[in-house]
């Protein structure tokens, strides 16, 4: 299998503290890897580390083959990278500072920066100054830096922060393009996980420090169960015509008003019936399909995984 980024127990200590524990990643070429855990779980602190910006307290990283080192010049200069909030000279232009980008990369291609801004819309405002630039602009103009000199490797923490719904489909579908068009790996973090669905090839789940899942979106869809999500006003009663009147075993209780019916063949019309027969009012009634929120929180919080 062709690695563009695998790691051997990758560990990070801040004052006795693992933040990083014993990590042992693997993204493939040309995929797009997202990276998946709450806050504080380790997720900037590793892809600092895969920067090069923080060194490990132990264990290895391998980028395109070669072991990362402190002198691994040439390795970098191949990755485009956003860890955290992505900073500019405010007083320069979008232009201005790309062109200062590419000054201090030795990057000299008089076509890039156009193309670089038109990729993530800024072309029209590209004479404008950053200080004037919202939240989101200033991501689409940390995502031009990081692709204009054509890395074969990106790293993008938390990308679509600050981005509204056209943002992130625009930004969706340059990821999707980068990926499919011109072969770049993408290692990309989030917190929106809805998002993460329609982007990713492969998921991480990292909680506490600990890589605690490595899993492809195909395999993630596979294992979806449909299951029937019901809202009730007296979860005790409902639960007792499931269990008692239905005889259904594999259901869930998600918090005090609803609960989820895993059983298959199971129909809406027969389990209204019965509920209302024994006097639940029923507030809501779905069929669905587990997601990827559903399969990140069931690892976080400990929970099993319905195949």
């Amino acid at each position: 299998m062709d690695y563009i980024i695998k790691t051997n127990e990758l560990t990070k200590t801040y004052k006795g503290r693992e933040v990083v524990s014993r990590v042992n990643m693997k993204v493939r070429k040309g995929e797009i890897y997202g990276f998946l855990g709450p806050n504080g779980a380790g997720k900037t602190t590793l892809m600092k580390m895969l920067t090069n910006l923080v060194k490990p307290t132990s264990g290895e990283i391998e980028l395109f083959g070669e072991k990362l080192q402190n002198v691994s010049y040439e390795v970098l200069k191949r990755m485009g990278s956003i860890i955290e909030y992505p900073a500019f000279y405010d007083k320069l232009t979008a232009r201005e500072n790309l062109e200062l980008h590419c000054e201090y990369m030795g990057y000299y291609d008089s076509k890039a920066i156009n193309s670089a801004l038109d990729l993530v819309k800024l072309k029209d405002i590209e004479h404008k100054s950053v200080k004037d630039f919202s939240l989101g602009m200033k991501q689409r103009l940390g995502i031009a830096r990081a692709i204009i000199t054509k890395p074969s490797l990106l790293i993008l923490d938390e990308p679509i922060n600050g981005m509204d719904p056209v943002g992130i489909k625009e930004l969706r579908d340059l990821f999707h393009m980068l990926s499919r068009e011109y072969g770049i790996t993408l290692l990309i973090s989030s917190h929106i996980l809805r998002e993460m669905e329609q982007i990713a090839d492969t998921i991480g789940v990292i909680s506490g420090g600990r890589l605690i899942r490595e899993v492809s979106m195909h395999e993630i869809k596979e294992q979806n169960t449909e299951y029937i999500e019901v809202v009730v006003n007296d979860l005790h009663k409902a639960i007792y015509v499931v269990e008692e009147v239905l005889r259904l075993k594999n259901f869930k209780v998600m918090d005090d008003e609803k609960l989820r019916i895993y059983d298959a063949g199971v129909e809406l019309g027969e389990l209204s019936k019965e509920l209302i027969l024994h006097s639940v009012v029923i507030n809501g009634m779905h069929r669905k399909n587990s997601s990827l929120e559903d399969y990140f929180l069931n690892l976080i919080n400990g929970g099993e995984i319905s195949a």
